[in-house]
């Protein structure tokens, strides 16, 4: 027997966010600077913007569940596969601080994800790799990510809690948490974090990644330090995509390699040693005219999908029909009260159905996967 709810029930994916601004114009709202600057009128300097309201004027169709996913399996060569396939320790590091800055994309100035409602996953597979998030915390907002290529004995885990706060003349998003991503068949697991989200309201308007970005190899004492965004003062000189480090061994400190150049163009890596350099990543080819998600079995998409959640107000967003997107939006976030309102009545304590969490002041949140692998999504990444 078909309920109601999953006769009328949408499962609405937009396209990814790329190296182009294709998509600016379909996701942003008329006047949207003067917007983002009227909203900071009451905010005080050093708050903490984890609990701001967004009207969806200020949302771009998606939940972060999917920004974060898209990073991982909307690309359009196989750069996580060269990872593994690397004869040498150096050859599988540099090719995974080549996939690192891949995971990075042009965000747009004004607009942003839906803050996930408590227990919304985001299941999507690519190939053979299958991705799958859990949104373990609302307050504060707390993802999980595990994802696996059982074919390639590849493994990602990754738990993030992103901590906006107002400085005046900007907003920076720190993300908190561990990244690792584990090639098993060499018994490597490479430990990294995310630079800063920091969003430029005076004298320019602007949003980029910035900061510092460290990927560690405990088993082959290989060490990455990338420096995303520019240091010229308010960014008017400079390139703010730019990114710079270099590759170490952490154990000798023997510098190996030096890495430069623009995350959204190319960046080069210079072999010290001889001088030689080589390109080891190319934005264009990598995340240019990226292609959606496709649903490709229906009946297999959970109720709690991030696309199913969102999906009418998405469908209202990009229709620009705001009346409606803000009707939507109260109704998911009534919803979501609602449920609290009865487990608290009933004395019950919520837990995430794929992961098993842990936090401490000390360690702050972690995350370990449930299930050994993850299963293929009904909601698949076309490969050309």
């Amino acid at each position: 027997m078909v309920s109601e709810e999953e006769k009328t029930r949408v499962v609405f994916l937009t396209k990814p966010l790329s190296l182009e601004s294709e998509s600016t114009a379909d996701y942003r709202a008329p006047n949207i600077v003067k917007r983002v600057l009227s909203l900071f009128r009451d905010v005080r300097p050093g708050s903490d913007l984890a609990r701001f309201q967004l009207s969806p004027l200020f949302n771009i169709p998606k939940s972060h569940l999917q920004c974060f996913g898209e990073s991982v399996y909307c690309i359009n060569n196989d750069m996580l596969g060269k990872c593994n396939k690397g004869e040498t320790p150096k050859d599988r590091f540099t090719a995974v601080v080549s996939w690192s800055i891949s995971t990075l994309r042009p965000m747009i100035f004004g607009i942003a994800p839906y803050n996930p409602i408590l227990g919304e996953t985001h299941h999507v597979s690519r190939g053979n790799l299958n991705v799958l998030l859990e949104q373990i915390s609302h307050h504060p907002p707390v993802t999980a990510m595990h994802a696996a290529d059982e074919k390639s004995n590849v493994e990602m885990i990754w738990c993030q809690h992103p901590t906006p706060k107002f400085y005046g003349t900007s907003v920076e998003t720190e993300v908190h948490g561990k990244r690792e991503l584990k090639l098993l068949n060499h018994g490597e697991t490479y430990e990294m974090n995310s630079p800063k989200l920091l969003i430029k309201l005076f004298p320019v308007p602007w949003v980029n990644w910035v900061g510092e970005n460290r990927i560690r190899c405990h088993e082959t004492g290989l060490e990455a330090e990338l420096y995303y965004g520019s240091s010229s003062f308010f960014g008017l000189r400079g390139n703010p995509r730019s990114v710079k480090g270099k590759i170490f061994n952490s154990s000798s400190l023997e510098l190996l390699y030096e890495i430069d150049g623009q995350w959204d163009r190319t960046v080069k890596l210079k072999d010290v040693s001889s001088g030689k350099e080589t390109v080891i990543y190319n934005a264009k080819e990598a995340i240019s005219g990226l292609k959606s998600p496709v649903v490709t079995d229906p009946k297999g998409v959970w109720p709690s999908e991030s696309a199913v959640i969102w999906g009418l107000l998405s469908q209202s967003i990009l229709n620009k029909d705001w009346g409606r997107a803000r009707e939507e939006k109260k109704e998911v976030e009534e919803k979501q009260r609602e449920l609290y309102r009865e487990r608290e009545a009933r004395g019950e304590t919520w837990a995430p159905k794929h992961f098993i969490v842990n936090y401490s002041k000390e360690g702050g949140w972690d995350c370990s996967p449930i299930h050994k692998w993850v299963p293929p999504a009904p909601i698949s990444v076309p490969i050309s």
